[in-house]
C-alpha cells in the first residue's frame, strides 16, 4: 500500500522538476517561440538551449578553483 503512494509522490516530484526545466527554457532562455523552422532547425535550436541550461547547472555544481600562480 505504501509503495504505490511513495511511487506516485516520486513521479509527481520528477514531473514538477521537468516542468520547471521547460518553464526556464521558455522564459529565461527565450525558447517560447522558436526562430528556426523545420524539424532539423527546431531540434538544433532546442539542443543548443538545453546545452546552455546544462552548462549553467554544471557551473553551479563545480566549485571555483584558485588561480594557478
Amino acid at each position: 500500500m505504501f509503495k504505490s503512494g511513495t511511487r506516485a509522490i516520486r513521479k509527481t516530484g520528477r514531473r514538477k522538476k521537468v516542468e520547471m526545466l521547460f518553464a526556464h527554457l521558455k522564459r529565461i532562455l527565450g525558447l517560447g517561440q522558436l526562430r528556426l523552422r523545420g524539424p532539423c532547425g527546431v531540434q538544433d535550436e532546442f539542443t543548443l538551449a538545453a546545452t546552455a541550461q546544462n552548462l549553467r547547472k554544471l557551473a553551479k555544481l563545480k566549485p571555483m578553483l584558485p588561480a594557478a600562480d
